[in-house]
C-alpha cells in the first residue's frame, strides 16, 4: 500500500470516529466543517493533486471522491439519528396543558347594514313581500322618467347624480346612464315584466353627489311595492306601524303621518316615529308625558302615482298600489346609537368590533331570538 493509500485509509478511521461521537446537531456540524469545509481535511489534500504525476493523480483523485462521498454520507445518516432523538426526547419531556384557555383570536363581525338587511328581509317576509333586484347602472327612463320625473321637473334637482356616457347602442329614450339614485328602479322593472298582484321588497346601493355628516355619496336604501286591485292607504298604515315596531322593537310605538309630495306617488306621507330626550339622550317610543313627545322622520310612502303604473303597463283604473322606502343607514344609525354615517365605509375593524354583529349570534326580534 503507498503513503497516499495510507494517509486515505487513516483519515477515513479519524473523520468516521469524529462523525460518530458527534452527540448533537452542533458538534456534528463543526465535524462537516473540518472534513468536506472549504479548509477541511479532505480538501486540503484535493489541494495537493495538481503536484502529482498524472497516474498518481488519477488513483489518488478517485479515492479522495470516494472517501467524500463516504463521509458526505455518514454525515447524513448521522444527522437523522440526531434528529430523531431530538425529536423523541421532546415528545418524551414536552407537554401542553389543555386545561388552560387558548390564545384569543380575532374573529369576523358582521357589519350592520348586513344585519339591518336580515331583519327586515325576515319582517317583510312574514308579510308576504318577496326580495327584487336591479342593476346600479340605470338608464334615465327607468330612474326618472317612468316614476313621473319628465325631463326638466325640479324634483330632478333633488336627486342629482353621477352621469356616465351615453350608450347610442340604447333607444333614444334609454341612451342616458346614471348611477342610480334610488332604488324605485327595481319596482318599475318589477311591473314591466310581471303582472299584478305582487308585493316585492328591493335593497341596493344608491347614488347622490353630496357628502356630509348625514349624507354620503353611496349609501343603501329599501323599498316596498305592493300592487293588486284593492289597496288603499290603510293597508299602507298598518304595514308601516307593523314594520316600525317590529324593527324598533317598541310595541306601542307613536307613528304619524305628514302629507307631502313625491312624483311618483299620489297621495303621499312622510312617515315619523315617537321619541323624547327625556333623559339626556334620544329615546324611540312614547315620552312618559305628552308634553314631552317629539318625532323623528325615518321614511317617504304613499299610493303609486297612476303615471306610474300607466308608465309599465297596469290599468290604474284597475290597480292600485302602495310605496314607500328609506335609508337602511338611518334606521340603523337609530337602532343601534351609531352617531356618524360615515363611519359606515370608514373600513375601520375597530368600528366593526364595536358595532358588528357576532356571525353565529345575532339575536333580534325579527328572527325570534
Amino acid at each position: 500500500m503507498s503513503d497516499m493509500s495510507q494517509n486515505i485509509s487513516q483519515l477515513k478511521t479519524e473523520l468516521t470516529s469524529l462523525i460518530e461521537a458527534a452527540n448533537d446537531l452542533q458538534s456534528l456540524e463543526q465535524a462537516k466543517v473540518t472534513a468536506l469545509g472549504k479548509k477541511g481535511r479532505i480538501t486540503d489534500l484535493m489541494k495537493n493533486l495538481g503536484k502529482m504525476d498524472p497516474e498518481e493523480r488519477k488513483t489518488t483523485g478517485q479515492a479522495l471522491n470516494v472517501l467524500k462521498d463516504e463521509i458526505a454520507d455518514l454525515i447524513n445518516k448521522q444527522e437523522a439519528a440526531l434528529k430523531r432523538q431530538a425529536l423523541d426526547l421532546r415528545l418524551a419531556t414536552e407537554t401542553i396543558d389543555i386545561t388552560q384557555s387558548p390564545r384569543p383570536e380575532r374573529k369576523g363581525h358582521i357589519h350592520p347594514i348586513s344585519q339591518t338587511i336580515d331583519e327586515l328581509v325576515t319582517i317583510f317576509a312574514d308579510m308576504g313581500f318577496t326580495v327584487a333586484e336591479g342593476p346600479e347602472i340605470e338608464d334615465d327612463w327607468h330612474n326618472f322618467t317612468a316614476l313621473n320625473f319628465p325631463p326638466g321637473h325640479p324634483a330632478r334637482e333633488m336627486q342629482d347624480t353621477f352621469f356616465l356616457p351615453d350608450d347610442p347602442t340604447e333607444d333614444e329614450e334609454k341612451q342616458k346612464k346614471v348611477l342610480r339614485t334610488h332604488t324605485s328602479p327595481v319596482q318599475i322593472r318589477h311591473m314591466l315584466n310581471t303582472k299584478p298582484p305582487f308585493k316585492i321588497i328591493c335593497f341596493g346601493r344608491t347614488y347622490r353627489s353630496d357628502y356630509d355628516m348625514t349624507h354620503t355619496p353611496m349609501f343603501h336604501q329599501m323599498e316596498c311595492l305592493y300592487v293588486d286591485k284593492k289597496v288603499n292607504m290603510g293597508h299602507l298604515k298598518g304595514c308601516l306601524m307593523d314594520f316600525v315596531r317590529t324593527y324598533f322593537e317598541v310595541d306601542d310605538m307613536p307613528v304619524r303621518f305628514r302629507p307631502s309630495f313625491f312624483p311618483f306617488t299620489e297621495p303621499s306621507a312622510e312617515v315619523d316615529i315617537g321619541c323624547s330626550r327625556e333623559d339626556g339622550g334620544l329615546k324611540l317610543g312614547k315620552a312618559s308625558k305628552p308634553e314631552n313627545q317629539q318625532w323623528m322622520e325615518i321614511l317617504g310612502s304613499g299610493m303609486v302615482h297612476p303615471n306610474v303604473l300607466r308608465n309599465c303597463g297596469i290599468d290604474p283604473d284597475e290597480y292600485q298600489g302602495f310605496a314607500f322606502g328609506c335609508g337602511i343607514e338611518r334606521i340603523t344609525m337609530l337602532k343601534y346609537g351609531i352617531p356618524d354615517l360615515r363611519t359606515f365605509f370608514d373600513s375601520d375593524v375597530r368600528w366593526l368590533e364595536h358595532y358588528g354583529f357576532d356571525p353565529l349570534d345575532r339575536p333580534n326580534r325579527a328572527t325570534g331570538k
